[in-house]
């Protein structure tokens, strides 16, 4: 699958996605997860299918979907795009957030990675806001063994209030046990009572002023503390969406104002504003999904991620991370912009000689002044021009960008630049590709 212009336009984000049933009775089953952390392996291997394992666009931006069924029930399975959060700052996350929130799925099933279990609790405690029906499915146990890292399954499970199975996506055994749970899970055979995440004291008190109004009102549809906070986020994209599924303006309602109006006042004696509000919800969450990771999975080695960690706050320092984040970006353009020149001028050379003995070619050939000018000045010169200009750049640049990005760095630039790109309604996700853009401006032509 290439990059089309299906693929990176519009059409890359599904719009009013249909969900297509093979009987009335199916029930939808939605599965989410951080990205490679082998979800399209369980679609697969579930529904049959062959969807592909990547993370281009167009591939973690569209929903897929695929059926299978269990001798009590038939599904519908819907891929969603891997992501690491609900906090949409981007296509993927958008997508993923809207059909959990507006999708109605029958229950959510998590794919995490069992080597790096923390890190994927983010996105299944900010699930376990939006829905009640939520599975955990810890795949990769096989490596987590391998690693010499063992998970207690039952613990988590309590922690988390809600069913919680290891799982090898390979294997179909697996694949059935986790099937075996969802059975329950939307039969009612198993009851979910998904952990509530405690907030600071004043969050609590303002979600505590709106939240009995909003669960007279619309409790039946959405989460109304997950739908409280919405609300003191202030996240403009994400209410419009909220009054289009629930059909009326939730913040047009007279009663739920004096509420709001209320709740916001407690927030701002605190010195909380939308942004330090979002701050510090990030940091319960991740908070406790630290403590849950602690108190449930065990290293033989005590200092397995210490090494990151410490890693961590040398590049992701607020005094250290820009000055290296920029000197190593410096030195891959240098790298890239400089060492291209002398193969591009070598590739340039090469190619326009051989235009001259093609135009030779033509007027020995007494081939008419049109057709050499299609052929030789347009598609030749042209391809040519192309060739030598991005070739050098290209086979330079992205061997460089795959060696920080396997060295664990690319992730950590994101992390970086998120806050400033948020300032433009960006992420941090995009200053990769802007990279790639300022190579490509920057690549020297030979003329």
């Amino acid at each position: 699958m290439g990059l089309t212009n299906s693929s990176i336009g519009l059409n890359a984000v599904d719009f009013g996605l249909e969900i297509n049933k093979q009987s009335p009775n199916d029930k939808i089953i939605a599965l989410a997860g951080n990205p490679n952390v082998g979800k399209s392996t369980v679609f697969n291997g579930l529904t049959g299918m062959k969807q592909h394992t990547g993370n281009w666009p167009g591939k973690t931006v569209t929903n897929a979907q695929g059926y299978c069924s269990t001798k009590n029930q038939s599904y519908v399975l819907v891929d969603i795009p891997g992501t690491y959060s609900l906090m949409a700052h981007s296509a993927e996350e958008e997508v993923a957030r809207n059909f959990i929130c507006f999708g109605n799925p029958d229950a959510v099933v998590v794919v995490c990675d069992a080597t790096c279990l923390e890190r994927n609790l983010n996105l299944v405690l900010q699930t376990m806001e939006i829905s009640k029906n939520v599975v955990v499915c810890i795949n990769l146990m096989d490596e987590a063994r391998r690693k010499n890292i063992k998970i207690d399954v039952d613990k988590l499970s309590k922690h988390l209030g809600v069913p919680v199975i290891g799982a090898i996506a390979r294997k179909k055994k697996s694949l059935s046990a986790l099937m075996d749970i969802v059975d329950k899970v939307t039969d009612g055979t198993i009851h979910c009572s998904p952990l509530s995440i405690q907030y600071a004291e004043e969050i609590e008190e303002a979600i505590s002023a709106i939240e009995p109004i909003l669960n007279e009102k619309y409790g039946k549809l959405l989460n109304s503390r997950w739908l409280s906070l919405k609300l003191l986020e202030q996240d403009e994209p994400l209410m419009k969406e909220i009054d289009a599924y629930l059909g009326v303006s939730v913040l047009e309602d007279s009663q739920l104002i004096a509420d709001l109006e209320n709740a916001k006042n407690i927030l701002e004696r605190s010195k909380l504003n939308p942004d330090k509000l979002k701050d510090k919800i990030v940091t319960s969450l991740v908070t406790s999904a630290e403590k849950i990771s602690k108190d449930t999975v065990y290293y033989e080695n005590q200092n397995y991620n210490s090494t990151d960690r410490n890693i961590d706050r040398i590049l992701t320092s607020k005094t250290t991370g820009y000055p290296i984040m920029l000197a190593l970006l410096a030195l891959v353009f240098w790298l890239t912009i400089t060492g291209s020149n002398y193969p591009s001028q070598l590739i340039s050379s090469f190619l326009f000689q051989v235009q001259d003995y093609l135009t030779a070619f033509f007027q020995f050939m007494n081939a008419p002044a049109w057709l050499h000018g299609i052929l030789v000045l347009g598609v030749y010169r042209v391809l040519a021009w192309v060739v030598s200009v991005m070739l050098p750049p290209m086979a330079i640049f992205f061997p460089l960008f795959t060696l920080l990005e396997d060295a664990g760095y690319l992730p950590r630039v994101a992390y970086n630049l998120d806050k400033t790109f948020k300032r433009c309604n960006a992420c941090g996700k995009q200053a990769l590709t802007m990279c790639m853009v300022y190579m490509n401006l920057h690549a020297k032509t030979p003329y």
